[in-house]
């Protein structure tokens, strides 16, 4: 079996929903302030991305289309997953991938072995918390920035919408989605401030994509290693 497959074995929960205080005003400004604050200071997170509709591929022969990637991110540039991949349009399989600081591995969809990142794939997970240049200016600089309502979405949750630039979309995408502005929606813990939900669009030759991705367990105990590469 893939060795990259139990890397999110040790994944557990937080506690989260049972954090008490008061909860944050739902004024744009400091709704965006609060947030972009709190997402610069992750210590770790767990990270669910789900697209759906025009295929959005790893490699640059087209030939793997990401169809799921769930994880973990350990400040400050560590992150492990598991990308779920359909290969030429019919076999579904799963690779594994660890990134560490510039370093990223990539498991070989035949051979089950990792491998330094080769040529013609363009996927870190890390960029997604960026601290300087992900989250943290996403949310400061969403334009047209709105407060939509409160929502029960895995428990309270404050729902803000706004435009991020291209610039934002593909640190956030991990470089997968370049040249485009993009409405999306979030959602923020209604205390901390963190975001627990994103949700957004985007075009593409083929047409369009749905991304979908969910926050979970931050603050979690996570250790992140290089994995055995084999020679």
């Amino acid at each position: 079996m893939m060795a990259g497959l139990a890397l999110l074995a040790a994944a557990c929960g937080t506690g989260e929903e049972n954090l008490g205080g008061d909860k944050i005003s739902t004024d744009i400004a400091s709704l965006q302030t609060a947030s972009a604050a709190a997402m610069a200071e992750v210590e770790s997170v767990r990270f669910d991305l789900t697209p759906s509709g025009a295929p959005i591929y790893i490699d640059s022969v087209d030939s793997l289309a990401l169809t799921a990637a769930s994880g973990r991110y350990s400040a400050p540039g560590s992150a492990d997953a598991v990308l779920t991949v359909e290969v030429n349009g019919s076999l579904t399989t799963r690779l594994g991938a660890v990134a560490i600081d510039s370093r990223v591995w990539l498991s070989n969809p035949v051979t089950g072995d990792f491998e330094l990142l080769p040529t013609g794939f363009d996927i870190d997970p890390t960029t997604f918390f960026d601290p300087e240049d992900g989250w943290r200016p996403l949310l400061r600089d969403l334009a047209e920035a709105e407060f939509v309502a409160e929502e029960d979405r895995g428990g309270t949750r404050y729902h803000v919408r706004g435009t991020a630039s291209a610039e934002r979309v593909e640190i956030v995408t991990a470089g997968l989605v370049t040249g485009q502005d993009v409405e999306v929606d979030l959602w923020l813990h209604p205390v901390t401030a963190l975001v627990t939900a994103a949700e957004f669009s985007t075009r593409h030759a083929d047409g369009s994509t749905t991304w979908v991705l969910e926050l979970s367990e931050y603050g979690a105990d996570v250790v992140i290693s290089a994995p055995e590469v084999t020679s």
